[in-house]
């Protein structure tokens, strides 16, 4: 899997402040064990930066760690909903296809694969939004599509779209 940039990871923090109340984030953060005092944090750039110390930005497997892909997952599970997580496991197939069984993007597969990328960034989109799809496909992404992702952002549109669409 792929980790997250510094910068990517204050951003999602943001998000999740925004989303749900940087208070009410830190208080969930403390629940699930991603920090050990209870002191009030007056930014989510602090909050970034205390969780992404502890969770070594993300690589230790650490109870911070835990905690923050718990409130991804919470948050984002509460948004796509029980038929679209289906529809996205569903989508997320085709992107596996075209991996290697080392995790590696199969040359001959790469515009299938920037398809059915774009495919899954289109509906992951209309549930949470561009910001929350962008790094949420960089946080399961294997390191080669991360890159893709990070080099060329989100795809917009499949390939066959952009075609009628001309």
């Amino acid at each position: 899997m792929a980790f997250l940039t510094q910068s990517e990871f204050h951003q999602a923090i943001e998000l999740l402040a925004e989303d749900m109340g940087l208070q009410r984030l830190r208080d969930k953060l403390v629940r699930l064990n991603g920090f050990v005092t209870r002191r009030a944090v007056t930014s989510a750039s602090t909050l970034a930066d205390q969780l992404y110390l502890l969770s070594s930005g993300l690589r230790r497997q650490a109870p911070a760690t835990f905690a923050f892909h718990g409130v991804w997952t919470d948050m984002l599970n509460e948004k796509v909903g029980k038929e679209g997580e289906e529809k996205l496991e569903e989508l997320a197939k085709a992107v596996n296809e075209c991996l290697s069984d080392k995790d590696e993007i199969i040359e001959e597969k790469e515009e299938e694969l920037k398809n059915a990328l774009a495919v899954y960034a289109t509906a992951l989109k209309e549930k949470v939004g561009e910001p929350f799809a962008y790094l949420d496909m960089i946080l399961k992404a294997v390191p080669g599509v991360a890159k893709m992702l990070r080099e060329g952002g989100l795809p917009s549109q499949p390939i066959s779209e952009r075609i009628h669409a001309s």
